[in-house]
């Protein structure tokens, strides 16, 4: 693949990372419609690296409370940042679990269109559903049996096609959280996660026996992370406004073309 397309396809990455839209149907469309080859090990440390460093700056007021609450005077100084923050490192554990025993098999198995069209349109009309039950709950009346939920559902997330933002935003607001609230705490979830990713990828292409291509990783990194950032800016501005409802209409109409595509001979 030539830089043009690795760029194109990081900014795309960027884009959908964040929004409840499944970033695998989209980077899965190009390859079965135009016949780009797989992007590649050092694709995915872009990508991955880019989409860290934009939920970081976006987050890290937020972020740096509750590192600030979790490490000075072991959680006791900040007790309220301090228990957010353990919060969210117990709601990654599942998803972490998951990847471990079901990493084979979720990306042998699992990243066909059909499949993917499927968890696309199915887990768009949970999100449609979820959103109607929003409620006022905000972060500071979190509770255990929610960290609970979320993070299970973020483990169904390594699913293709489910999105890690979308279901974990299906879980907050199924269980009454606000719009505003369930993407704030789904963003933040996101931290552990794709950090973890990002080492793993890293080390892997670092363990690699040909040459690493700098050069294309910091572009795509850069992609991808200025696409992520502006996304979850405006995202998280808009999200109490406008709902869900555009999103779930866009999945509806991903699905279908990419059900369209595994039909068309």
């Amino acid at each position: 693949m030539n830089l043009e397309y690795a760029m194109l396809l990081a900014v795309i990455q960027g884009l959908t990372e964040f929004l409840p839209i499944s970033s695998s149907a989209h980077l899965i469309l190009p390859s079965a419609v135009l016949g780009w080859v797989d992007q590649g090990l050092a694709f995915d440390v872009a990508v991955h690296l880019g989409s860290l460093i934009a939920v970081i700056l976006a987050l890290r007021v937020r972020l740096g409370r509750l590192i600030k609450g979790v490490c000075v005077g072991m959680g006791r100084r900040y007790p309220r940042h301090a228990r957010l923050g353990w919060m969210i490192a117990a709601a990654t554990l599942p998803a972490v679990v998951a990847g471990v025993l079901l990493k084979s098999w979720i990306e042998g198995e699992l990243r066909a269109v059909g499949v993917i069209a499927a968890t696309t349109i199915g887990f768009g009309l949970l999100l449609w559903w979820a959103d109607g039950r929003v409620g006022q709950r905000g972060m500071s009346h979190i509770r255990w049996r929610d960290v609970l939920i979320i993070g299970m559902a973020q483990a169904v997330a390594l699913i293709p096609g489910t999105s890690r933002s979308g279901i974990t935003l299906t879980a907050a607001l199924a269980l009454g959280w606000s719009r505003r609230a369930a993407a704030e705490f789904s963003f933040l979830m996101s931290v552990p996660v794709i950090f973890g990713a990002s080492l793993l990828k890293g080390w892997d292409l670092l363990s690699a026996t040909e040459s690493v291509p700098w050069f294309e990783i910091g572009m795509g990194t850069v992609a991808s992370g200025l696409s992520a950032y502006v996304c979850i800016r405006l995202f998280l501005g808009l999200i109490q406004r406008i709902g869900v409802k555009p999103f779930v209409m866009y999945r509806l109409a991903l699905g279908v073309v990419l059900l369209v595509v595994l039909w068309i001979p």
